[in-house]
C-alpha cells in the first residue's frame, strides 16, 4: 500500500518551500542554472492573477516567481537590473523560515548566492564590423561578451571613425 504525503494538496505550478523540501529529502542540492527570466502579465499564481517576473531553469524543476527580495538579489549578484542578463546564472536556493506574508511568518524560497556564471566569450576586433552594423552599444556588448578596457576603446574609436 502506498502512502500519501500531506504536502501533496499544497502543490502549485511554481516552485515553493514544499518543492525544495522534497528535493532536499531526495538528497539533491538546491543549485540551479537560470535558463531565462520572463515578465508575465496576468499569470495565475496561488489562485490569483498577477504580473510577475518568472524564473525558468535549465534543470527540470518548476519555475520560480521572483518576489522583490529575490529579484533584488539577482540584480545585485549580476550587477544588472535587466532580466535578460540573468540568463546563465548559477544560483543556490534555500528555505528561509522567517519569510512573512501579510504579517504572518510562512517561510519562503530565497536565493542564497551566486556560484558563478557561464563564461561569456571575449569581444574582439573580429566582432567590430558586425556590432557596428547592428548599432550595438557598449552596454549591449557587455551583456553578451567579456570586453577588456583596451578593446572597448578600440571599438569606440572604430565606430566613431578615429
Amino acid at each position: 500500500m502506498s502512502k500519501t504525503n500531506y504536502r501533496t494538496v499544497y502543490k502549485s505550478d511554481h516552485l515553493g518551500v514544499i518543492d525544495l523540501d522534497e528535493i532536499l529529502e531526495r538528497g539533491d542540492k538546491l543549485i540551479f542554472t537560470i535558463r531565462e527570466v520572463k515578465q508575465e502579465f496576468g499569470t495565475k499564481v496561488a489562485g490569483n492573477k498577477i504580473d510577475a517576473n518568472i524564473c525558468y531553469f535549465e534543470e527540470p524543476i518548476k519555475p520560480l516567481v521572483l518576489n522583490s527580495t529575490n529579484a533584488k538579489t539577482l540584480k545585485n549578484l549580476s550587477n544588472s537590473s535587466f532580466i535578460e542578463n540573468w540568463k546563465g546564472m548559477i544560483i543556490e536556493l534555500y528555505i528561509d523560515s522567517n519569510v512573512k506574508m501579510k504579517g504572518e511568518v510562512v517561510g519562503g524560497v530565497r536565493i542564497k548566492q551566486l556560484l558563478h556564471t557561464k563564461q561569456l566569450p571575449f569581444f574582439t576586433e573580429a566582432n567590430f564590423e558586425k556590432a557596428k552594423i547592428a548599432n550595438a552599444t557598449i552596454e549591449l556588448i557587455k551583456s553578451r561578451y567579456q570586453i577588456t578596457p583596451e578593446v572597448e576603446q578600440q571599438y569606440l574609436n572604430y565606430v566613431n571613425g578615429n
